[in-house]
């Protein structure tokens, strides 16, 4: 039980990994080798920074959590070293991009299930069914964190059997020589290169603050966070790289960029009829990480509005403490998000939606490295942290960077009327 809340708290070690490596482990593995095929061994070295610097972020926000057990949240880390202004300002940002994220996967799980069934190309219906999938695992996560941690736990068990058949059947095809690896370029590594595919690949890897972010609900936050934070990003970072990089080395250039690499792959390399499961594997996939990140889209407003930064009707929950409110609120504003893109083809709507995603998340990573180094933490590991975040969120592009920092200061008109409201209570 949570002594501050009051709410229970019904996630132990393993549910932590499995949120950790659920909400990872999603559409980003089964769609960003057809992402990153034109970047060819440039994505492989973009993989090595992207893992890398996921570890050294990894661990400044667990030994944040450490630190602050009590804070609620990752927002209120930089609350406490820099105000209120800024924690709101990441935490604001962070929730947006929990939503787009949610939005993106969505559109990942009807993308790959189009796949399987062809009407889903269409525009229209394609935003239909991800709109369904949104609510679908916001039901699940309305019956409690319990049940959202059981779902986490299934689904990830379930998204690893397509993982692990593309594996095994890149080891036989590499060791039998059936397998054509791309040909190291004459000119070697690419700054420009593998700077667009560390962007790509950091999408891959959001999520691994995950278990710090639901640190209300985890038993024993202190000892199971930082642990479940570095085994869950560590284990998934290797797996995509050897996975990823292989399909997107070793399959003809036409089949990699399709829209389901995975059975594309198995396709090629087996038969057509088994890519068809490949594909239903990759649907679960994706609606077990969209289930671990609508936890999130529940929990991060939850804390903002009991730390009074957001509208105190937010804070309510029911009486297993779940945010039926901000779950609510979040999935309507997810389910306007794909209704204003509907007409948008499911690729260009994933595409869009995941740089935008990953540029909103950066600046949490900005915040908690700044964060660390202000409370003198782990000062070596947050200053290249906060060196691979800016990094990255130069490498999104521009006009993604430049929209998540406009949507961050969106959001102060709610932190005024929050104060505004807190004001008249006291």
């Amino acid at each position: 039980m949570n002594a501050s809340t009051g709410t229970p708290r019904t996630l132990g070690l393993a549910a932590c990994i499995a949120l950790v490596m659920g909400n990872m482990i999603g559409s980003g593995v089964f769609l960003l080798p057809a992402a990153l095929a034109p970047y060819g061994w440039d994505a492989v070295a973009g993989w090595v920074f992207t893992i890398a610097g996921s570890l050294v972020l990894a661990y400044v926000i667990a030994r944040l959590t450490v630190l602050m057990p009590d804070a609620g949240g990752t927002a209120q880390f930089i609350t406490r070293a820099y105000g209120p202004i800024a924690g709101f300002a990441i935490g604001w940002i962070y929730w947006i991009s929990v939503i787009f994220t949610n939005v993106t996967i969505a559109v990942a799980a009807a993308a790959n299930l189009s796949s399987i069934l062809p009407a889903l190309h269409r525009p229209g219906l394609g935003a239909l069914v991800s709109i369904a999938f949104l609510w679908v695992t916001t039901a699940i996560n309305l019956i409690g964190a319990r049940a959202a941690g059981m779902t986490q736990l299934a689904t990830t068990a379930l998204k690893l059997v397509p993982i692990a058949v593309v594996f095994i059947l890149l080891a036989l095809m590499l060791g039998s020589g059936r397998a054509e690896v791309a040909p190291f370029p004459a000119q070697g590594f690419t700054s420009a290169g593998i700077t667009a595919s560390a962007a790509l690949t950091l999408w891959a890897l959001l999520g691994f603050e995950s278990a710090s972010v639901a640190a209300d609900k985890v038993r024993d936050p202190a000892r199971n966070i930082p642990r479940a934070t570095l085994i869950g990003t560590a284990v998934t970072g290797i797996i995509y790289l050897l996975v990823c990089s292989g399909i997107a080395l070793t399959l003809p250039a036409a089949e990699s960029r399709s829209g389901s690499p995975f059975a594309a792959f198995v396709a090629h390399y087996w038969s057509p009829g088994p890519a068809h499961l490949i594909a239903a594997f990759a649907v679960i996939s994706c609606l077990g990480a969209l289930n671990g990140w609508t936890l999130l889209q529940g929990e991060v407003p939850l804390a903002m509005a009991r730390g009074g930064e957001l509208p105190r009707w937010l804070a309510g929950t029911n009486a297993r403490g779940t945010p039926v409110r901000a779950l609510l609120l979040s999935c309507a504003l997810g389910t306007l998000m794909l209704i204003a893109n509907s007409l948008q083809g499911l690729v260009a709507l994933f595409t869009a939606m995941a740089l935008l995603s990953t540029s909103a998340t950066l600046w949490l990573y900005v915040g908690c490295a700044l964060a660390a180094l202000r409370f003198r933490l782990v000062v070596p590991a947050a200053v290249i942290g906060l060196g691979y975040a800016l990094w990255t969120l130069w490498g999104a592009g521009l006009v993604p960077s430049g929209a998540s920092f406009l949507l961050m200061a969106g959001g102060f008109p709610f932190y005024a009327w929050a104060r505004r409201e807190g004001r008249k209570l006291a």
